[in-house]
């Protein structure tokens, strides 16, 4: 059994993010590409990371979809937060826009993702990803379909 499936279906979806900090921040994506939740709020989740050779492409730099991860992970959970014992969520559509180049040297990243705005079926939510001197690698807007268990 994962760690979703031992997390408790009567907590809320902010009580469940806050139960997988607890218990280690990482899902089994984050333990394959490095990386962790460790916060949360109402409508917020944050993820860090840090790049390196594990994630790199025939290039030499950090894949896009290392940076794409981060990004949906902390769009889907901060749309997560917003949900109660009864729903779900998954992500229709995820736009990137890659700003700089991720290396082994970038250092620490943090993926911060805000709900915009959350209804009955539909939210939207945005999230940018910045080294610890705040610049900008990515940014990102999603779009996720909410529904019942």
């Amino acid at each position: 059994m994962n760690l979703f499936q031992e997390l408790d279906r009567e907590l809320s979806g902010l009580e469940q993010m806050q139960a997988l900090i607890r218990a280690g921040g990482r899902a089994p994506i984050g333990e394959t590409l490095e990386f962790q939740l460790v916060e949360v709020g109402d409508g917020l989740a944050v993820f860090e990371g840090t790049p390196g050779p594990h994630a790199y492409n025939p290039v030499g730099s950090v894949h896009g979809g290392y940076a794409a991860t981060l990004l949906d992970s902390a769009c889907g959970c901060a749309v997560h937060t917003k949900l109660s014992a009864e729903q779900a969520y998954t992500t229709l559509e995820l736009k990137v826009a890659y700003h700089k180049a991720l290396t082994a040297k970038t250092g620490t990243v943090r993926a911060e993702g805000r709900v915009l705005t959350i209804g009955r079926r539909v939210a939207f939510s945005e999230a940018k990803l910045v080294d610890s001197a705040g610049a900008l690698y990515a940014s990102a807007t999603s779009t996720l379909l909410v529904f019942a268990r």
